[in-house]
């Protein structure tokens, strides 16, 4: 068996973080989210795996080459348009020989449910196998009439109240030859899309046999740039403690820790774990760094910074009586003194964010701040509760910044100074 991941998209959701990255590429505990997929399927005993790429994406063929380095043979096809996802998988018609799985390439997954998938799929033979998880509000997936295990019907995002079940489709396949039939007969959808979902219908409609497998294994689609904070927190919480770089005395380490080569931690510095820090970072002294934060390698954490469950890229510098948290911190960014991030409403509501044009609520109670590649802010800068800062854009000494800001800008404040003699005693 193979396997087609699937990794063109630009994640438009995901802004500012993807403006200079592909998303399946952004690093969570330490790794791009992609090579989580990528090694599940090593453990499951795939290891032919054709990667369907367009945006930047050299950076996916630098980081993983021919895949020797990871113990797989990846190969490459450029999506030449991005108009859905049977249209993605088609490009895999001269890489598959039989079976094949096809993933998306920005969710995390269990690694027992692809072994799970491919135990079912041997057992029954069937032409395609879905695998299908359950939700309490299905009215924004696709949705499945399912019988017997068969699947009769894919509704996509139906109205409240009229889902045929609340059993959804979590773009997770095993294919046969057969679809790339399908999909050749697929016409765009309202969308504009080539969607997979409609060359499904077509096999269901030929009599194939489409099986529905109902798993309540954890995966997690990375959409949203609060999702990033929320896999970060999964996969670091299973992480062991492992001491590479250096660790001088006076500091105090509670919970799992990774410090990884050339990495220091000064005199003074508490850690709460688990934690994960990269090479050739230089933390403290005297810094509070609380659970579940993520420093990738060349990162420098000043004097008396606190952090809390957030993630910091790399090449980033925050500097001295700054708190960050629950936030996102891209990489080459320079976080000045006394940077505050406010992750807490006044009212203690759930936090809101803009998402293409759209205040949507995050569901979180603390969400802080998230800041795109190279970013500068000025001394005493202070950010709201779901503001996001776009590509390169720099914010000020003082300013205290309530909405989101695109990328190239520069925000200033202007203050009015009263300036007078004093009187003479």
């Amino acid at each position: 068996m193979k396997a087609i991941i699937l990794s063109a998209g630009e994640g438009t959701r995901m802004r500012p973080l993807t403006l200079t990255k592909p998303k399946t590429m952004l690093p969570v505990a330490g790794k791009p989210i992609i090579q989580y997929n990528i090694e599940a399927l090593k453990d499951s005993g795939i290891t032919d795996i054709l990667l369907i790429v367009k945006y930047k994406e050299e950076m996916v063929k630098d980081y993983f080459k021919d895949g020797n380095d990871f113990g797989v043979n990846i190969s490459y096809k450029t999506q030449e348009e991005l108009v859905g996802t049977a249209n993605a998988i088609g490009y895999g018609q001269d890489f598959v020989d039989d079976t094949f799985i096809v993933l998306n390439g920005d969710i995390i997954l269990d690694n027992e449910l692809l072994t799970d998938i491919i135990k079912e799929y041997s057992k029954f033979k069937v032409d395609t196998l879905m695998v299908l998880t359950e939700v309490e509000n299905p009215s924004n997936f696709g949705v499945v009439e399912i019988e017997n295990d068969l699947i009769k019907n894919i509704v996509e995002k139906p109205k409240k109240g009229e889902a045929p079940s609340n059993l959804v489709n979590t773009g997770i396949y095993i294919f046969n030859r057969d679809i790339f039939s399908k999909i050749a007969k697929t016409n765009k959808s309202s969308r504009g899309e080539y969607e997979i979902t409609d060359s499904l219908s077509m096999q269901i409609q030929d009599n194939k046999v489409v099986r529905g497998f109902k798993t309540d294994k954890k995966w997690i689609d990375v959409g949203r740039p609060w999702e990033l904070i929320e896999i970060n927190e999964l996969l670091l919480s299973r992480i062991k403690t492992n001491i590479k770089g250096k660790i001088e005395n006076g500091a105090h380490i509670h919970g799992e820790i990774f410090l990884d080569e050339g990495s220091i931690i000064r005199s003074g510095v508490y850690i709460e774990g688990s934690v994960y820090i990269g090479k050739n970072c230089d933390i403290g002294p005297n810094c509070y760094i609380r659970g579940n934060s993520y420093f990738g390698d060349n990162v420098n954490v000043g004097n008396a910074v606190e952090i809390k469950n957030s993630l910091i890229m790399e090449n980033t510098n925050i500097n001295h009586l700054s708190y960050v948290g629950d936030s996102v911190i891209g990489s080459n960014c320079n976080i000045a003194a006394g940077t505050n991030v406010a992750n807490l409403r006044f009212d203690n509501d759930t936090v809101k964010t803009t998402i293409k044009n759209q205040k949507i609520d995050s569901g979180r109670r603390k969400f802080g701040t998230i800041l795109g590649d190279s970013v500068q802010t000025g001394i005493n800068s202070s950010f709201s509760p779901g503001v996001k800062v776009g590509h390169n854009s720099s914010i000020g000494s003082d300013v205290l910044l309530y909405n989101d800001v695109d990328h190239n800008k520069v925000v200033l404040v202007k203050q009015k100074h009263i300036i007078f003699d004093k009187e003479e005693k």
